[in-house]
This record gives C-alpha cells, sequence and structure tokens, in this order.
C-alpha cells in the first residue's frame, strides 16, 4: 500500500511574532472551538480519497498548535486514527511554543502518539526574544523540556534563529553550546528572512532596527555548522541538523517530493499530480466546511516537467542531493540527460559535485543555492 504524509494547521497565536508572515492570526482565540469542529469534518471528508493510502507522518504546524487545549489536539488525533489508516511507526509531530506548553497538554500529547516534539525556542537570549516579540524567556522553555522528557518525549527538535536584530555571532555561538549541552537530538537553525507585511520589514526600512550584513550572516551560518559538526550532528538539510536516526521524516517526503495532504486553513498539498492550497481565512475556512464542501483552491497540474524540476531543487537541499538511481526510475530518464548543461556549469564553478550515484551541492553551492535552483527550472 502506498504512504502519504499528512499536515494540520493550527492558524492561531497568543502574539504575532514581529517577523512572521505565516498564516497565523491572533485574537481569534473564539474560533478554536469551531475550527476544531471543521478540522474533524475536513477529515472525514478526504477519508474515501486516502483509503488506500497509509499515513507515514504526521505534522500538527502553524500558528501555534499548543495554543490549543490537550483535549482538543487529542480530539482531532483520535478522528484521524478512527478514520486513517496510520502506520505502526509513524512519526507524529507537533510544534509548540514556551509560554503555551504545560505538562497536562505535553501528557495529552503524548497518550495519543504524539512522538515528536518541535520546540520554537529561536534564540536563548531573553533580550533577543523580545526584540522578536515572542511571549516566553529561555526559562520557560527549559521548564517545558523538562517535563517533556519526563513524560517521555526524547524526539525533539529546536528551532533557532540567526541574523537577529541585535545578535553577536558569540550570543548565537553560547545559545548553541546551551542546546547542545541539553542534549537536543535535532536542531533546525533558520537565519531570518525579512518579508513584506510584518513590523520587521517596516522597522528595517526606518532602520528602527538594523540587521547583521551579508558577510556577518554568513559567518554565522558557517558558525552553526561547523559547531554542530564539531559535536555530532549531521547537517542533512541546508538548515536542519540532527544526531544519527532524528531527522525530521514529515519534511523528508517534502524534500523527495513525496505526495502530502493539508488540512486546515491556508494546508497546502501536494497529491494526484495536482498541487493545490487551502482557503487562508479562519472565518471562510469553517464556512466553506461547515457548508460541505473542500475548502481546497487554486488547484495547479502537475506535468512531467514541473515535477522534474522540483524534484532536483528540492533534493538538492539535502547535502545527500539527489539519488541519480531513484530519479531515473521516476522519470525513466537520468538527471544527467537532462540537466547536463547546468550540472557541467555548476560543477566547473565549485557549486555542484557529483559522480554515478548523486548529485549534490557543495557548501559554496548551499551558500547561494537559489541561484543554483533558479537554473534548474524547466520551461
Amino acid at each position: 500500500m502506498d504512504t502519504i504524509a499528512l499536515y494540520i494547521h493550527i492558524p492561531f497565536c497568543q502574539k504575532k511574532c514581529y517577523y512572521c508572515d505565516f498564516n497565523s492570526y491572533s485574537g481569534k482565540q473564539h474560533l478554536i472551538k469551531d475550527y476544531v469542529e471543521a478540522l474533524k469534518k475536513e477529515v472525514l471528508m478526504y477519508k474515501s480519497v486516502l483509503n488506500n493510502y497509509r499515513i507515514s507522518t504526521i505534522f500538527f504546524g502553524g500558528g501555534t498548535p499548543s495554543i490549543l487545549e490537550g483535549e482538543q489536539i487529542a480530539d482531532i488525533m483520535d478522528t484521524i486514527k478512527k478514520h486513517y489508516d496510520i502506520e505502526d511507526n509513524a512519526e507524529i509531530s507537533i510544534e509548540a511554543n514556551p509560554g503555551t506548553l504545560n505538562y497536562s497538554k505535553l501528557k495529552e500529547y503524548y497518550s495519543k502518539g504524539i512522538n515528536r516534539l518541535s520546540i520554537g525556542l529561536q534564540a536563548c537570549q531573553n533580550t533577543l526574544l523580545k526584540t522578536l516579540g515572542r511571549i516566553h524567556n529561555f526559562e520557560d522553555y527549559l521548564e517545558n523540556l523538562e517535563e517533556a522528557r519526563e513524560i517521555g518525549f526524547y524526539n525533539i527538535n529546536t528551532d533557532l534563529m540567526f541574523s537577529l536584530p541585535g545578535q553577536s555571532e558569540n550570543d548565537l555561538v553560547k545559545c548553541l553550546e546551551k542546546i547542545v549541552l541539553l542534549d537536543i537530538p535535532h536542531i533546525s537553525a533558520y537565519s531570518l528572512i525579512v518579508e513584506e507585511g510584518t513590523p520587521f520589514n517596516d522597522w528595517i526600512r526606518d532602520k528602527t532596527i538594523v540587521l547583521p550584513d551579508e558577510e556577518t550572516q554568513l559567518e554565522m551560518y558557517h558558525s552553526v555548522i561547523e559547531y554542530l559538526k564539531e559535536k555530532g550532528y549531521e547537517h542533512y538539510e541546508i538548515s536542519n541538523f540532527a544526531r544519527p536516526g532524528f531527522q525530521c521524516k514529515h519534511n523528508m517526503v517534502y524534500w523527495h517530493n513525496k505526495q502530502y495532504i493539508g488540512l486546515g486553513a491556508g494546508s497546502h498539498s501536494c497529491f494526484n499530480k495536482k498541487r493545490f492550497s487551502n482557503i487562508n481565512g479562519i472565518e471562510e475556512y469553517i464556512g466553506s466546511v461547515k457548508g460541505g464542501k473542500i475548502p481546497s483552491e487554486n488547484k495547479i497540474a502537475l506535468s512531467t516537467r514541473d515535477e522534474i524540476s522540483e524534484t532536483m531543487f528540492l533534493g538538492l537541499r539535502m547535502t545527500e542531493g539527489i539519488s541519480v538511481e531513484e530519479f531515473t526510475e521516476r522519470f525513466a530518464v537520468s538527471p544527467f540527460e537532462i540537466y547536463d548543461k547546468q550540472i557541467r556549469k555548476f560543477s566547473a564553478q565549485g557549486l555542484l559535485e557529483y559522480d554515478e550515484a548523486n548529485i549534490r551541492l557543495t557548501q559554496k553551492g548551499i551558500d547561494i543555492s537559489n541561484v543554483v535552483f533558479q537554473e534548474l527550472l524547466l520551461d
């Protein structure tokens, strides 16, 4: 039986962070009860579609999934278990923010089969957390981590950010040292990207805040890579680092360009050679589901050339790169036949390396990966 991944979007936040442009909303907690009911109904809408699939991974993302009560997450999980066939060893993750977590919620998650916790820390210095608009401090994170481990969670990710206003390279290294000492098995480290429509974008334009220059940002990124490699973490994707056996299986579905279904407001899906997304607004999403209509829109049919392009640039995000054998088996043509010109060009520039088994980015290529990805799009 084929497998598929499931993403569940929870768009509620206690407070919107200053850098965030995700489909998330603060001040709408009064809609949570109706939203949970709509999610459960959307699960039923896909029951016949997914009848011949086994769920390999489930990921609750946001927003802030941990803003919901533990019983509400449990209710969603019970509905999924009742109507879908979930693999025995399925990875089931939930994003959680310190400040919204507690022992009771964590215990409820664990009892319903959630076995991976992704904690949005972002920085260890409380001054930086305040700059980002986070609602928690480092001490909250430590308390939640202790509670999670007491309950039985061992597969834990911590999200960190760098290139922050007022952040020094020493701040970053000190934070990495603390997280490694806590024996966190998976670390996601992202460079701050300032998006339009966020307070950060306005403040940078007005020079209220100043970001590190590009050279410093790159130095910070290299510091993350070098330090975590030295401490035994595998740099397995551009922004992700893991102890052996703790790579995120759900994200690997995306990077291998495999099928997934997204449920909830603003979620995205890739299924049956189509990409589509759900309505963004919470009220509109609830109304659509209540009316018996699957809340999807923006359906795009994927040609073989689309799939090839996406498989290449998503796969090159992983440090192992593209498997020549898997690519050839999937598309009945070798990547060397399709991308001979680009592979030779980027190899000569020191951005790509390859052998008979794999094509991968070099560290120099990773540093400017978007330049490479752009040229891999087939017309």
